[in-house]
């Protein structure tokens, strides 16, 4: 996503209270800033600012018959400091030599309205072909596991589409939560 489509991203995050306050920030920067940050505009600014220099993009936006549909958050996972540092229990086993190098997928949104789709997974899809034309060796996600449907956490996405798209369980960290890999210099 570049900064030409920042008013589609708004237009599509404005759909919902969750996204109008977050801004794809939840794993960006420390949980006091982020709360901070949700009424006043701040999570916001920083996804624009970020937005204005990010290569590679912070994230990709999904569109039907022109309208902002969906929207996956996506980079190395250096760009997560909040998903890889101390206090992260989801990727404490992560090999932390590839922050740099191998990509997150923290979060996925799809408009109501426009969710079993499949939207979701053409999202997935172009991510995986982003991170390979960046030269990633790998992305990971963290999704929901089994078929608990815990609306707080269908922003992560479901194992299910992740294995569907190739990616394998390289740790379970909870009974809820797996890590999903996918190598990309062997696929």
């Amino acid at each position: 996503m570049t900064t030409d489509r920042l008013a589609d991203l708004a237009a599509l995050f404005e759909t919902h209270p969750s996204t109008r306050g977050c801004w794809c920030q939840a794993f960006s920067v420390t949980r006091k800033v982020y709360h901070a940050g949700w009424s006043n505009g701040g999570n916001r600014a920083r996804l624009e600012k970020l937005a204005e220099t990010a290569d590679p993009p912070v994230g990709l936006l999904a569109y039907r018959e022109g309208e902002p549909v969906g929207w996956c958050s996506l980079g190395p996972r250096s760009r997560y400091p909040a998903a890889i540092g101390p206090r992260s229990r989801i990727l404490k086993n992560r090999d932390e030599s590839e922050d740099a190098e191998v990509w997150l997928l923290p979060c996925f949104f799809v408009r109501s309205g426009c969710r079993r789709a499949g939207i979701t997974y053409d999202l997935l899809r172009a991510a995986v072909e982003l991170a390979r034309g960046y030269g990633a060796p790998a992305i990971e996600g963290w999704p929901r596991s089994g078929d608990d449907r815990r609306q707080s956490d269908l922003y992560l996405g479901r194992e299910k589409l992740f294995a569907e798209c190739g990616f394998r369980c390289v740790d379970r960290p909870s009974p809820q939560r797996a890590v999903m890999r996918l190598d990309l210099t062997r696929s």
